[in-house]
């Protein structure tokens, strides 16, 4: 199997394993009242599953997405930038346009 496959298997297995730690430390604490909704409704074990499953998901997407992002790249030498040059200024020419006489008569009728 290659590398990357295990490492996912393995991220989404533990990404899963904080979920269930998760919704295991939600129902204990019973926040909101979680664990009296779910013990008192015929489908708790449901709702139950669903917030594993879904808080699972969730989790093992981000474990995997840190795994991959704390990945280094082992080439020698920290490779090949392209030198920094310094900006240089562009001239750019833009036209006025001259102010119409009629504006112009407004804005001093105005003081």
């Amino acid at each position: 199997m290659p590398q990357l496959i295990r490492m996912y298997i393995r991220q989404v297995l533990i990404g899963f394993g904080l979920s269930a730690l998760f919704v295991g430390a939600l129902l204990y604490t019973d926040v909101a009242g979680l664990w009296g909704l779910v013990s008192n409704s015929d489908v708790g074990f449901v709702a139950v599953l669903m917030l594993f499953m879904f808080n699972g998901i969730v989790f093992a997407g981000v474990q995997f997405s840190i795994a991959i992002m704390r990945m280094q790249d082992h080439t020698p030498g920290g490779g090949r930038r392209a030198p920094r040059t310094a900006p240089q200024p562009v001239p750019v020419m833009a036209e006025v346009p001259a102010p119409k006489a009629a504006s112009l008569n407004r804005f001093a009728q105005r003081r």
